[in-house]
């Protein structure tokens, strides 16, 4: 069955738009197969693993079925832990994000019961609930059960592992026999069945079929950061490996729009690939992708279907993914074509345990990772001009070169290995030292490439009162006169004007291809600078 749009099952608009300021785009299978039914009324049971959306398979059609003007309790999910209930409340209140007349409650142990009775006294339509907790106001009776309607037993067989198998009986037994049931379990045990039989009538059966991942060609890691560090460690990374393509997903558009902000900042090519884009607009950056005028492609799940490029290096899961499935579709757009590939994943604190179930589900070892050192870095791109070096020895023609080095030997009485030493170090400085300022913090003067002998300086008469940023102009430079991003050196703004390193060989389609165009909307005048 295709994922359904959320426009397309029949619910309310206030729902629909929460949703999508939430980042989703379309349902995952579990939510397409079962909101339209439960919307009909039916009892299911869904057998669907942590991770697949189904909080909102049974919370957008409880929320629709509601009657905001009936104060009473009218729906009772319970969950197997606090933190899955407080869970599930936080994504009911998202989901109510435009709806204010229908108030949610969740209930749980080790929170001050006072608190709660008071709530449950100015009136609340749903509780989201451990069943101790849940039967502990039933015996004080604070929890009135006779107006219920909807009930849904999320992860059951959690539940019935932790010994609730009589709890969830007695609230069963204390909720009106003229109700809607919803069950939802990884697994289909005896013992869930026989719960089902009891409980539900005439259940509808929805199962998500998974699909069994064969990556052998990729390395599965993860790199274990804070929310704030991710833009830092994305290109770190990308600094460590220098992939030629790459793939960074994201779970919403939102989030997609501000890494592109981020990388372009700091040089990268990237650009977006969202459902906002029309379809041409698609097919450019898809082309820019394929022929490598972008490195970089930040994208949703769902804007990233079809993309078939088999020379992508890395895919970065910027954010854990939202269904395990994800996860397979995801890694499995690198190591095509019999190549090998790497597949990273950024974990913040307790998605971690998400991260497990990923690993329980593709039967793989995610290995953790540390992120690399600037020492790292420095060491890899040392290496990589070493081997540029010896590269330029192979080709020959440094008969010219010799001979400058002979002479300073000669007249200056220099050693050629301290000659040798001198260069390399100021090489060196225009390769890594301009790049990190700071421990994790890319700041000072931007560099965007190898800055080598042939780079010309150009000058530009527009600077920060313009409001001119980097990515500005090496977007425009880009842009207009199609040169790589990365072989453009430094860029230097000041208050009035600024300068860019380009390689020779561009000037002359950078002076001719800029000559009638703006940087953020400045005509501007670009000339040779002049030397110091």
């Amino acid at each position: 069955m295709e994922n359904l749009k959320f426009e397309e099952m029949n619910l309310s608009d206030d729902i629909v738009r929460a949703v999508k300021d939430m980042g989703f785009e379309e349902a995952t299978p579990i939510q397409s197969q079962a909101i339209s039914v439960i919307m009909d009324g039916k009892d299911i049971i869904g057998q669907s693993q942590t991770g697949t959306g189904k909080t909102a398979a049974f919370g957008l059609p409880c929320l629709e079925m509601l009657d905001p003007e009936n104060k009473s309790l009218q729906a009772l999910i319970l969950c197997p832990t606090r933190e899955l209930a407080i869970q599930v409340s936080e994504e009911f209140r998202k989901f109510l994000k435009y709806k204010d007349n229908i108030k949610v409650l969740p209930i749980y142990g080790g929170q001050p019961i006072d608190r709660q009775i008071a709530a449950l006294r100015k009136g609340v339509q749903v509780i989201i609930g451990t069943p101790g907790r849940v039967m502990d106001h039933m015996r004080r009776h604070t929890l009135k059960m006779s107006t219920v309607k909807y009930v849904v037993l999320d992860e059951a067989d959690e539940m019935l592992d932790m010994g609730f198998r009589d709890d969830i009986e007695t609230i069963m037994l204390k909720v009106p026999e003229e109700r809607q049931t919803v069950m939802f379990s990884a697994t289909m045990s005896n013992e869930i069945l026989d719960l089902s039989k009891r409980y539900l009538k005439k259940p509808e059966y929805i199962k998500v079929t998974r699909k069994e991942l064969t990556v052998p060609n990729i390395e599965q890691s993860y790199f274990d950061v804070k929310e704030k560090t991710k833009p830092d460690a994305l290109c770190r990374i990308i600094d460590m490996y220098s992939p030629k393509l790459s793939i960074v997903f994201c779970n919403t558009k939102k989030r997609v729009d501000e890494v592109v902000e981020q990388l372009q900042g700091r040089g990268y090519f990237a650009e977006a690939l969202h459902g906002d884009l029309k379809q041409a607009q698609r097919d450019k950056v898809m082309q820019k992708f394929r022929n490598g005028t972008i490195e970089i492609l930040v994208a949703t799940d769902v804007a990233a279907r079809g993309i078939d490029v088999d020379d992508v290096d890395i895919v970065f899961n910027y954010d854990v993914p939202q269904d395990d499935e994800y996860y397979v579709h995801r890694i499995g757009r690198t190591g095509r074509a019999g190549r090998s590939g790497r597949a990273f994943t950024f974990c913040v604190g307790k998605e971690i345990y998400k991260l497990r179930d990923i690993m329980r589900y593709t039967k793989t070892k995610i290995i953790q990772k540390k992120l690399p050192t600037l020492s790292d870095i420095e060491e890899i791109k040392t290496n990589n001009f070493l081997d540029q070096v010896k590269d330029v020895i192979e080709e020959g023609g440094l008969s010219k070169y010799v001979e400058i080095v002979g002479n300073m030997v000669n007249d200056d009485e220099l050693a050629a290995t301290d000659i040798a030493a001198a260069l390399l170090k100021l090489a060196l400085n225009d390769i890594i030292s301009s790049d990190f300022d700071d421990d994790i913090n890319y700041g000072g003067t931007e560099i965007y490439g190898d800055a080598g002998d042939s780079m010309v300086r150009l000058f530009i008469n527009a600077g920060k009162k313009n409001k001119i940023r980097a990515k500005d102009i090496v977007g425009a430079f880009a842009g207009e006169a199609g040169i790589p991003g990365k072989s453009i050196g430094h860029v230097d703004i000041y208050d009035d004007y600024t300068f860019v390193d380009v390689p020779g060989e561009y000037v002359k389609d950078i002076m001719t291809a800029m000559k009638n165009s703006k940087i953020k909307g400045k005509k501007v005048n670009i000339e040779i600078a002049k030397k110091k």
